[in-house]
């Protein structure tokens, strides 16, 4: 299979028409669907497939532009063979797409109706043997790749059986990194690198630092898990208070002693944050056992803040002003 696939690489085109692609960098080795809108990339596909179905698919720099001129797209994409094509009611059409190989864009050739390039194939430079370090760094992304798959990351069920039986470094590179939800310039980073051992060593990097910010996520979602859980505890605790207190007799008195510790509040014409202190410690009274060392602390507080004189002012003789007790 790797060999007849070798070999398709090798009989490419130099001239190709090209589409570019937004949202996504294809890599050799991937197979995905496409959807197809925009006139000039209708044109390319239509020329494709009147020759040997092959395109230059590039990713465009900015994804909001409609009609990208080559200044606006990288220079490294990838050539793909279009497996399928299929007309939607909508007018859009999807393709199946298969990356072949790495190419660089030299030229363009034509820029109406449609683009056309030439372009140069970018193959990996052949690795020997697989060093110590090679094999570590195969081995640490299958086992990085795996722990993300364990946080919950969706990744194709089939990847990790595939990655099994890969062993070229640029191969399993690709693999990885097209299917990791990277961003666009990321994931073109990546593809842009030439050696497959400085290939592998970026991409283990950056499956490192997702570990470690799913790490993370996973513990403040363990935390705030445990805060709805602890919250959930005293509640049902405090009910299970207030039916006992009901069941001693104990409810009404309580009950009757807030509703006037409440009512003094707002007759006591405080100022609008001294009140709302007041109405914080009065709720935080009504949570406490009536024994407890905090309600009686809490109780002297709330009776002198609404035995103070809020309302009332003095006459200052030496200004003669009326000067207001509140401060």
């Amino acid at each position: 299979m790797k060999k007849n696939f070798d070999k398709e690489i090798l009989n490419l085109p130099e001239t190709l028409p090209l589409i570019p692609v937004r949202d996504i960098v294809i890599f050799p080795y991937m197979v995905l669907p496409l959807f197809i809108t925009r006139e000039k990339s209708i044109k390319s596909l239509e020329e494709a497939l009147s020759k040997d179905r092959l395109i230059f698919l590039v990713a465009q720099k900015n994804l909001k532009e409609e009609d990208p001129s080559p200044k606006d797209l990288y220079r490294v994409g990838t050539v793909a063979l279009i497996m399928r094509m299929m007309k939607l009611p909508d007018g859009k059409i999807k393709i199946l797409v298969q990356g072949l190989s790495k190419a660089s864009l030299k030229n363009v050739l034509r820029v109406k109706p449609s683009l056309f390039v030439r372009v140069e194939l970018m193959t990996d430079p052949f690795v020997t043997e697989i060093t110590l370090e090679t094999e570590a760094l195969m081995r640490n992304i299958r086992e990085q790749l795996e722990r993300i798959v364990s946080y919950g990351k969706l990744v194709s069920p089939d990847l990790m059986f595939i990655l099994d039986s890969v062993d070229d470094p640029g191969r399993l590179a690709d693999l990885v990194a097209s299917n990791l939800d990277l961003t666009v310039e990321k994931a073109q980073e990546i593809l842009e690198i030439v050696d497959p051992i400085d290939r592998l060593k970026a991409l283990n990097e950056v499956l490192g630092k997702e570990v470690q910010v799913l790490t993370m996520q996973a513990k403040i979602q363990s935390q705030a898990k445990d805060e709805i859980s602890r919250s959930q505890r005293e509640y049902f605790l405090r009910e299970q208070m207030r039916a006992i207190r009901s069941e001693l007799g104990e409810v009404d008195e309580r009950t009757e002693e807030i509703k006037q510790l409440r009512k003094k509040i707002k007759l006591a014409k405080m100022p609008k944050e001294v009140q709302k202190e007041a109405y914080k410690e009065l709720d935080r009274l009504e949570q406490m056992h009536p024994d407890a060392a905090d309600a009686s602390i809490v109780r002297t507080y709330l009776d002198w803040l609404v035995e103070m004189p809020w309302s009332k002012s003095t006459v200052d003789l030496d200004q003669g002003i009326s000067t207001s007790q509140s401060r």
